[in-house]
């Protein structure tokens, strides 16, 4: 549990920052010196609508003036004819690694999460980052991970069998482990872990809710066939959600979702208007990637997914491939790297998902290997505000950022309170800020050349600090910070 002293010190800092703004009513906006002003850009705050050409004043790792007056800075930055927004919050990151982290943060994104598959354990996967990351990071308790470790750490047995109520219960221990290390929520990749009943999928569900945390799932299947579709995965999650009063987001519709995009997404829609608190994101392309052994890929997954061999690419390579290839590289030992794309996802309903109000936006980027992965990893962001809002109009530019800002930071805040100052580009919010043109911004990460950082995007900065300048990473800024969270779980 917190100490009485931890409790003293979140108390002294509210009034320190309480003080701070008392001080700058008194003294009025031209009167105080901000350690950085972003002189004359577009501001937008999706969370109150703001949209105007002002002056932010920074001091320490916090917004502390929005004005239409001139602020005088220790250091003033030029962003006119630019829109400074807050900083993206990436729900959906596996790229937990320096390469695809600096991608990200030149693609705006000033907090990637680790939600879907987790961390284990979760303590030491804070502590690698500890002091030299260069954006905000957080992750889930890893439900793969206990499952395996409740079968032994026979790999394939916690893929494909049945668990036992013994079994069910070491899985919920260990996820509280986690969770009172700080873990934001449980990671749920169900497909691929297709032994797993529904009885223990809702005790997982059950842990989450004792807890007051959020299940981040992978839907049991991805497919238009029944009794395996898409439809019958997503009942699965809001009942369970509904039947254990716990909380789920469900991680790329679009993927998961497939040709019944539009049926999952009304499901979704009216399940959360009835009061179950369930919500989903999109990555912005037509193709899917995971590695070629999953589960997903089992006998019959050309029916499930209405695809074919020539559908699935070989990342390495940019392979389109056959049977005979298929099979071969299927059989990989697990030591190989054996990362496919699959252009599965229909882009008519794809830009729906992406337009549609309730869908947040999130990049499920991989990890690069040699420089090589799914292009989501470096684009998804300025992707959908330049193809999707500025050039085909699917939705405007405040709702775009909302769906990448405000929307998942609120996801997060009743577990992770640091959440509440994030998001947002307000007074007393966090110094997380992505400043970019509107008129030029655009991925330029392909499936040929996937490692090529977004255009358009000059200056990010985390907790005040700038983490690009000018376009370019600053090599030794390593501000970023664990989001843990807030939630102690039960004994």
């Amino acid at each position: 549990m917190r100490s009485e002293n931890g409790g003293s010190n979140v108390r002294s800092a509210a009034f320190a920052v309480f003080l701070a703004a008392l001080l700058l009513i008194a003294c009025g906006p031209d009167q105080v010196q901000y350690d950085l002003v972003l002189r004359g850009g577009r501001v937008m705050d999706p969370e109150s609508g703001r949209d105007a050409v002002m002056d932010v004043g920074i001091i320490g790792t916090g917004i502390r003036s929005i004005s239409e007056e001139p602020l005088s800075g220790a250091e003033v930055v030029d962003v006119s004819g630019l829109v400074v927004a807050p900083g993206f919050v990436d729900l959906h990151a596996h790229g937990q690694d320096p390469f695809s982290r600096d991608l990200q943060v030149r693609d705006g994104v000033t907090a990637a999460f680790e939600l879907e598959g987790g961390a284990y354990p979760v303590d030491e996967w804070y502590a690698e980052r500890d002091g030299s990351w260069r954006i905000h990071f957080g992750a889930t308790a890893a439900y793969g991970a206990a499952r395996v470790l409740a079968f032994g750490e026979d790999e394939r047995a916690a893929t494909y069998e049945a668990a036992s109520a013994e079994q069910v219960g070491a899985m919920q221990e260990t996820l509280r482990d986690g969770l009172a290390d700080g873990a934001l929520g449980i990671g749920l990749p169900l497909q691929y872990q297709p032994g797993a009943s529904r009885s223990e999928i809702f005790r997982m569900f059950q842990t989450a809710a004792e807890a007051g945390v959020t299940v981040f799932s992978h839907i049991r299947y991805a497919g238009v066939v029944e009794p395996e579709s898409s439809i019958a995965a997503v009942q699965e999650m809001i009942a369970d959600a509904a039947g254990s009063g716990a909380s789920v987001h469900i991680v790329h519709i679009g993927s998961s979702g497939l040709a019944q995009m539009p049926t999952v997404i009304e499901m979704i829609d009216r399940a959360a208007a009835g009061g179950v608190d369930v919500t989903t994101e999109v990555y912005p392309y037509a193709a899917a990637s995971t590695d070629i052994r999953a589960a997903i890929f089992d006998p019959g997954w050309r029916e499930r997914l209405a695809a074919d061999y020539g559908d699935i690419e070989w990342v390495a390579t940019g392979e389109r491939l056959g049977e005979a290839g298929f099979n071969e590289r299927r059989a990989l030992p697990a030591s190989e790297e054996a990362t496919i794309i699959a252009h599965i996802i229909p882009e008519r309903e794809l830009g729906d998902a992406i337009a549609h109000p309730a869908v947040m936006i999130a990049s499920d980027g991989v990890g690069y290997v040699d420089g090589r992965a799914h292009p989501r990893g470096a684009g998804t962001f300025a992707r959908v505000l330049g193809r999707y809002s500025r050039d085909e109009g699917r939705l405007s530019l405040m709702e775009a950022l909302r769906k990448m800002t405000l929307a998942p930071a609120r996801r997060l805040e009743d577990v992770a309170p640091a959440m509440r100052r994030k998001g947002r580009l307000s007074v007393g919010a966090d110094a997380d800020i992505t400043v970019f043109d509107p008129e030029t911004v655009i991925d330029r990460a392909t499936f040929a050349e996937p490692a090529l950082p977004s255009a358009g995007i000059p200056h990010v900065l985390v907790d005040g600090v700038f983490v690009v300048r000018d376009g370019e990473l600053v090599a030794d800024a390593l501000p970023g910070r664990g989001i843990r969270s807030g939630v102690v779980a039960p004994d």
